[in-house]
């Protein structure tokens, strides 16, 4: 996965963590400070040229590093950035991090994804930037007004700064063209409601019987997975106004009724065959859906970024799942609607949301000033415009950067999307909640339970989740 464009194919928690890492350096002069002295930093990747993370790595050693040493050169200061590779898998990785941070050593530099940045805050593995470097240098950053709102959320815990976002990602309605129109529907299709999306799917039923109307994901094989959640789940109860954890609170939905109202779409969907229920009930059912979108068997597509650019991508490469060479002419995208106009958090009429994360610095690093030159120069217009141009195109954090590289799609998630979406709580229990949306999604969308059954045995559940609990579950 890239650092810069956060390219996480399944969605799962762990699959967004890439783990850069600028070694603790030992006491030198602070970067305000000429001196002959060599300020030896090393940075460490779970990714190696040629291999895991390769495109990364190649950035990193060839780009990146002899550029950030030349800067300071010329500000009179001699680094030297060495780089060290791995090829662990990711937890092993994150695991190898979070020890050295707890033992008070550590990288100075590294990429987290943005669902451990409360974990880590909170176990006191990392502090705010401001903290670290001060919050007149921290706020002075240029680049901050380049990046959206609720992109830094994404960095952000108690409403402080962690670390500076990386890539994001997006999720919108894709479709295909030659499917709404033999439906009777536009080719440039916008639903401003649930209804609408339900509509459409009824027409293309009844006009193309070969044809599945609609695929939201609601498996909880390991296809699917946090797909069902990030991809399904979360994206329609945000349509409802509700984030599954409120930080202000400090409260999950459990039997509420936005989390019923939303299975209670998943529901009609489901049980009318607008969407397939054996194919969430496939082992390959994710995959299945890739291919069957690109054959034009289906519809209406819930997915992020990763499926225009890279999974039905018409350049033929290792990453192109299934390519189609007339996706530019053929396939749409839209926005989700809330449920109805207005109805979605923060009284929106759109909604979505996201995947990511960022880097941030060790709170323990002997070199907090040069840390943060590394860190800002790696997230610089530069650096970043670099990577999408030579190593991998996508989207970024940056708009200035998107303004000028990116590809329509991405674009329109850049414009869009981004100021408008939300992101899973950073929290270490989240992904014991993520498993239990799945089991509640599947059991309405293969008819095992009611909306409002399924929802009390969620709240039930997470319930029990080791440090949650009653206190910390809500069910109005």
């Amino acid at each position: 996965m890239s650092i810069v464009t956060t390219r996480a194919r399944w969605g799962t928690p762990a699959a967004g963590l890439a783990i850069l890492v600028a070694g603790c350096a030992s006491a030198t002069p602070t970067p305000t400070t000429k001196s002959n002295a060599t300020i030896t930093l090393t940075v460490a990747l779970d990714g190696e040229v040629g291999a895991k993370n390769g495109a990364e790595a190649n950035w990193l050693a060839n780009y990146a590093i002899p550029h950030f040493e030349q800067q300071e050169a010329h500000l009179g200061r001699t680094v030297t950035v060495k780089l060290e590779g791995s090829a662990l898998d990711d937890a092993d990785y994150a695991t190898k991090i979070a020890l050295e941070l707890k033992a008070g050593s550590g990288p100075d530099v590294f990429d987290m994804d943005g669902i451990y940045v409360g974990e880590f805050a909170s176990s006191g593995y990392i502090k705010p930037l401001n903290d670290i470097v001060g919050a007149s240098t921290v706020n002075a950053w240029s680049g901050w007004s380049q990046i959206a709102p609720a992109v830094q959320a994404n960095m952000e815990f108690n409403g402080q700064r962690y670390g500076i976002p990386g890539g994001p990602d997006g999720r919108i309605l894709y479709f295909n063209k030659s499917v709404l129109t033999a439906a009777g529907l536009p080719a440039n299709w916008q639903p401003t409601s649930w209804q609408d999306i339900i509509s459409a799917a009824q027409k293309i039923k009844a006009a193309e019987p070969g044809v599945i109307p609609l695929q939201i994901d609601a498996g909880a094989n390991p296809d699917f997975g946090e797909a069902t959640t990030l991809q399904g789940f979360l994206p329609l109860l945000a349509g409802q106004g509700q984030l599954i954890y409120n930080p202000t609170t400090k409260k999950w939905q459990g039997d509420t009724p936005a989390v019923v109202k939303t299975l209670d779409f998943f529901n009609t969907i489901y049980s009318t065959g607008l969407a397939n229920r054996a194919l969430q009930a496939n082992p390959s059912g994710r995959e299945a859906s890739f291919q069957q979108f690109s054959q034009e068997k289906i519809g209406i597509l819930l997915e992020s970024e990763y499926l225009y650019d890279t999974v039905i991508s018409p350049v033929p490469n290792t990453d192109a799942l299934y390519p189609m060479p007339n996706r530019d002419a053929e396939v749409g995208y839209t926005l989700i609607p809330a449920a109805t106009p207005g109805s979605g958090i923060r009284g929106q009429s759109f909604v979505s949301m996201s995947g990511g994360g960022g880097r941030t610095i060790n709170p323990n690093t002997k070199q907090p000033q040069m840390a943060w030159a590394l860190l800002t120069y790696l997230s610089s217009t530069a650096a970043v415009t670099k990577y999408e141009t030579v190593y991998v195109p996508g989207l970024t954090a940056l708009n200035n950067v998107n303004k000028t590289l990116a590809v329509p799609e991405d674009l329109f998630i850049a414009k869009n999307v981004l100021p408008l979406t939300a992101f899973r709580p950073p929290l270490e229990v989240y992904p014991q909640v993520s498993a239990d949306i799945q089991t509640m999604v599947q059991s309405v969308a293969e008819g095992q339970a009611t909306p409002q059954q399924a929802a009390q045995t969620f709240s039930q559940a997470i319930t029990a989740i080791p440090g949650i609990g009653a206190n910390h579950v809500t069910n109005s």
